[in-house]
């Protein structure tokens, strides 16, 4: 019985304090903190997307040199042509002898290569990370690469088909190009990118902005920043610059650096930097008050529900083991004694099936002395102590309930600050770029691989999809249709298309409307090249790896995000998703349709704030592409973070006002049940046990069931059962007739 009751005072003092702590600590500043969370999670996705841009020219000099057809007879000023005729981007190159460090061919504007040590950088394994240098007065990059070539004939006259005889050489291309500008994303907000020593390189900024130049010390401070974190992580951070008047500056910083191991990035150095300015409120918001009353009205409640118990139900249940136990002793005993024990009345106390066991007791212990017969019980009963489990119930949910679903609930138009949502929309709009620029780079470099094809035996034309397939991760299948829509040729996995055609042109389209898994390819034009064979596909796909693009939309604190169809069916996602289902919310749907513009334009990007079952939603929809082959899918990128996963006041007020009264009303409900399972229905038992013994059913032998109080009653009313039955086997036999009184009856008397 005790084990219950205390466990219910102490578990709902334990919710108090909870409550307190929980509530204490929620304190609205002038900035949210959800803001400058998200102007750092915007930070890290600008940084994140400059890093990828600079990975994926890297890879591309890389690529470049790896697959130029060198021969024994190539030239450095041939070789460097034939490298960079077709990259429109770069500002100047050079192939060096990496031995001697030799300049063998230049091209476009100078090259700065001072203080590179081209030996020490070919020696090593792997790629040559990119340099950032300066050259007449602005930074560029420079990406390397390795140009393996065949090694030269010993005799001019030696048959060109026999294999020579001298090892390999080597040359090593530099390529400069201009540092990558950022992209300001969102109205007002600007982007720059720092070198370490907190020089501004490059800025970029949307609507009316303003530098975060102006405030001198947000560069310094995030550089300084990122020199502490280190420079082979990802590490960023949020900065509180100037106010003026109402608003405040907020900044975001991020590395741009690799997040798994050693990177191309690592050693440049770079910052981004983004700041923007938002309304500062003046007032503050404090729950410090609300949590110090409803945690003192958790502790009144727990007191007298403790109390209620004590004097109601632990009380009268210890007087009524105490009587059971004094009863039996006089059963079961001789003398003077059991005399004593049976003449003094048993105590009525409490209510319901205790008052009923304490009437029904003291009739056992009259007709334990003979002083009368067995005795009916009236059938109808008033409340018992279920009755008081149900009401204690009913106490702590009276302190629950509110604090569920009536305070501090946070009203979606007005919990959520509009700089947090302008943030959702933002990230929205900067993932959904990420995913275009991933899959315009696909298709671009699936256009290379397609314009290599035409005039190329089937061996070639296999080795050049090989090829392709092994550089790119991304693609899963590569196959060649020809004008039926049959394949020719394939590399890879198992086409999941289903619908067969052939398009013209090149871009990216999904060739199936139903399965497991989403098909999306990207798909090229295979040209027939004048005077040679023409190839026997004519159209060149590659089906890209969902899974590719899957991990594209993993961000930290942007929620669950998913890649949709101009029909709004979901084609890509972070979380688990079946292919081609509707969105999870007709909410998220609407919002998706919100962003289609004009009829013939890619529309613009939109968020708000949408009420869920689980409490508010902020979330952002955003056309995938206003330009290049994926503009005109129809295809958006949607986003739901659960506003209770950043960090607003009034929203952690209402999930921690919501928690503390779940917490209380299962923990209080969980005592109870505890206490009604233990103590109140075997109480129920027993009352009805003890009525029918007194009532003269000598038959039913009582088993106690519990080791504790309700089994030690239990154990005393079968003594007086044997008793009595005792009793009334020796009347029925003949040995209490006549005038001398039985010995039990004289010592009793005496």
């Amino acid at each position: 019985m005790r084990p219950p009751i205390a466990s219910l005072v102490v578990l709902l003092l334990v919710v108090a304090a909870l409550t307190m702590i929980g509530l204490d600590g929620i304190h609205a500043t002038g900035v949210p903190q959800a803001v400058s969370d998200g102007e750092q999670q915007i930070a890290a996705d600008t940084a994140l997307s400059m890093r990828t841009t600079i990975d994926a020219e890297a890879s591309t000099v890389r690529r470049t040199a790896k697959a130029y057809p060198a021969t024994s007879a190539s030239t450095p000023a041939t070789t460097l042509k034939a490298l960079t005729a077709a990259r429109k981007g770069i500002l100047g190159s050079a192939l060096l002898d990496p031995r001697t460090g030799k300049l063998l061919a230049t091209g476009g504007k100078t090259v700065q290569l001072a203080g590179f040590d081209a030996a020490k950088a070919a020696s090593g394994h792997g790629g040559i990370p990119p340099r950032l240098v300066t050259s007449d007065g602005t930074r560029q990059l420079l990406y390397f690469a390795k140009v393996t070539l065949p090694a030269q004939q010993e005799d001019a006259n030696q048959d060109q088909n026999q294999v020579p005889s001298g090892p390999d050489r080597q040359w090593l291309l530099v390529v400069s190009e201009a540092l990558p500008a950022p992209t300001a994303y969102g109205d007002g907000r600007t982007a720059e990118v720092l070198d370490a020593s907190g020089t501004a390189l490059a800025t970029a900024s949307h609507g009316t902005a303003s530098p975060a130049g102006a405030d001198s010390s947000l560069p310094s401070a995030a550089t300084r920043a990122a020199k502490g974190s280190g420079q082979d992580t990802d590490a960023s951070g949020s900065l509180l610059g100037a106010s003026a008047g109402s608003r405040r500056t907020v900044a975001g910083w991020a590395q741009v650096a690799s997040t798994t191991g050693p990177g191309d990035t690592d050693g440049l150095g770079l910052v981004v930097l983004t700041s923007r300015t938002v309304p500062a409120t003046a007032t503050a918001v404090d729950y410090s008050g609300f949590a110090l009353k409803a945690a003192g009205a958790l502790v009144v409640l727990a007191l007298l529900l403790g109390l209620a118990l004590h004097f109601f139900l632990q009380r009268p249940l210890l007087w009524l083991y105490l009587s059971a136990g004094r009863l039996a002793r006089g059963a079961t005993e001789s003398g003077p004694a059991a005399w004593e024990e049976l003449s003094r009345p048993v105590p009525v106390n409490g209510f319901g099936e205790m008052s009923r066991i304490g009437r029904a007791l003291e009739s056992l212990r009259r007709q334990l002395l003979g002083e009368s017969g067995p005795q009916d019980f009236p059938a109808r009963r008033g409340p018992g102590y279920r009755a008081l489990a149900a009401v204690g119930v009913l106490v702590v949910a009276c302190w629950a309930v509110p604090m569920i679903s009536v305070l501090n609930r946070a009203h979606s138009a007005t919990a959520v600050p509009a700089s947090v949502v302008a943030v959702q929309q933002t990230r929205t709009e900067i993932t959904s770029n990420r995913v275009r620029q991933s899959l315009d780079q696909l298709y671009t470099d699936l256009s290379d691989a397609a314009a290599g094809l035409p005039g190329s035996s089937r061996a070639a034309q296999t080795e050049v999809l090989r090829r392709t397939l092994d550089d790119h991760k991304q693609f899963r299948s590569l196959y060649l249709l020809d004008s039926s829509g049959a394949i020719t040729l394939r590399v890879g996995g198992s086409p999941l298309r289903t619908i067969v055609h052939v398009p013209g042109g090149g871009g990216i389209t999904t060739v199936n409307t139903s399965g497991r898994i989403p098909a999306i390819a990207a798909y090229a034009q295979v040209r027939a090249v004048k005077g040679k064979a023409p190839a026997e596909g004519v159209v060149l796909f590659g089906e890209i790896d969902v899974k590719a693009l899957n991990s594209i939309l993993s961000r930290p604190k942007l929620g669950s995000v998913w890649v949709t169809d101009d029909d709004d069916r979901v084609l890509a996602a972070n979380v688990g998703y079946r292919a081609f289902q509707s969105l999870p919310d007709s909410g998220l749907s609407r919002l998706a349709r919100a962003t289609q513009g004009a009829p013939g334009t890619a529309g613009t990007a939109t968020s708000r704030v949408l009420r869920t079952s689980s409490g508010p939603s902020v979330d952002g929809a955003a056309p995938l592409a206003q330009s290049g082959p994926t503009a005109r899918l129809g295809w958006h990128v949607v986003t739901a973070e659960p506003a209770a996963a950043l960090q607003i006041p009034a929203v952690q007020a209402e999930q921690r006002t919501m928690l503390a009264g779940i917490l209380g009303l299962t923990l209080g409900a969980a005592c109870l049940g505890w206490l009604y399972v233990v103590v109140v229905r075997p109480l129920r038992s027993v009352a009805v046990l003890v009525e029918r013994l007194a009532g003269g059913d000598r038959r039913t032998v009582l088993h106690p069931v519990n080791h504790d109080e309700i089994g030690s009653v239990t154990r005393s009313l079968e003594l007086m059962r044997q008793a009595l039955a005792e009793r009334d086997r020796a009347a029925r036999s003949g040995h209490a007739a006549g005038s001398s009184p039985s010995r039990r009856q004289t010592t009793l008397q005496r």
